[in-house]
Order: structure tokens, then sequence, then C-alpha cells
């Protein structure tokens, strides 16, 4: 059967995923990665609405502690990734869907140091348009905690220190970044 380039035809009840094109398949995967920032975001702001900030800060933290690690351990077993650096590290991120919302670059210097920036951040502009500086505690204090997680569950000995973080001064600037240093 020829791969299909997209759903246009009738109804096929035998059609899975593996009927259509890599192309399609890759632009599927940049939608889910966007739908679960979206869908992150809706229950972020739903529970902000009917409770309260505080409230919805603290369930992102208890759901993302758990979905960071498995994250992290779902990428390492799907894609075969080995080792406890900081190259296995940026492996991780770079095949997190989390990840595949943000224009960003690493810079490995070596496997136990390396540079992480975000150029572009969805969320982020959406905290900035929003206005109400939420980006203070979200990118400056739950950021570092799931960045820590996930380096200290590939290896408790990778240091994280943020080199820049929001609030930042114009939307042209780098939205954060990040040094990553595996300590002897």
């Amino acid at each position: 059967m020829q791969e299909l380039s997209d759903y246009s035809g009738q109804f096929d009840p035998k059609i899975t995923y593996k009927d259509f094109s890599k192309k399609l398949l890759l632009k599927a995967l940049e939608a889910y990665a966007d739908y679960i920032r979206k869908l992150q975001g809706t229950w972020y702001l739903t529970v902000k609405r009917q409770m309260n900030d505080d409230v919805a800060s603290s369930c992102d933290r208890l759901v993302w502690h758990k979905m960071e690690i498995n994250d992290v351990e779902m990428t390492f077993k799907l894609l075969k990734i080995e080792g406890n650096d900081v190259a296995a590290l940026f492996k991780s991120y770079q095949m997190s869907p989390w990840t595949w919302n943000l224009k960003h670059h690493f810079e490995l210097k070596s496997p136990r140091h390396g540079i992480y920036t975000v150029t572009r951040c969805p969320s982020l502009l959406a905290l900035e348009r929003e206005g109400e500086g939420r980006e203070r505690r979200i990118c400056g204090q739950i950021e570092p905690e799931l960045f820590r997680m996930r380096a200290h569950h590939i290896n408790p000995q990778i240091k994280v220190t943020p080199l820049q973080l929001p609030p930042r001064q114009s939307p042209g600037e780098i939205a954060c970044q990040w040094e990553y240093t595996l300590e002897e």
C-alpha cells in the first residue's frame, strides 16, 4: 500500500499510523507536542480561575515532578539512550515532546559540560502577554526544579545552573539559558 499524505478520502476502518508518510507523521508529532503544551496551560489556568494561582502552582509541581521522570525514562527506553553524562541529558531534551515546542540549541562543550539555550518559548510568550508576572514563579522556581530533577535522575552529580531567566527586557532576548556540569 502506498503511504498516505493525508486522510482526505473515505473512512477506512483498518487504517493505522503505519499507513501514513513520514512527513505527515512528523507533522502529527509536532502538533501533538503542541497539544501537550496547550493541555498543560489549559488545566493550569482552569485551576487558577477556580481556586487561585498558589493552588494551580502546587498542582503544577505535583504533576510535573511525576511527568518529568516519566519523560526521561520513556525517552531513554524508546530511543535506547545510554550514559549518565551531560550528553545523555541533552539527548533526552532533544527527544522530549515538550521541547519540540521550543526554539532552542545545545552547545556540548564536552560530555560533562554543556549550555542549553531556549530562544523562543511559547509558554513564556503567553505569560508575558498575560502580564501578571507569573513567569517569575514558573520560570524562576518551577522550571529550575524540573531541570534539576531531570538531570539528577540521569546522574545526581550533574550540576544545573541557570545563566539567564525571565523576566526579560524585550521579546527579542533569549527566553532562558542553562549550564550543565558533571561534577567529579
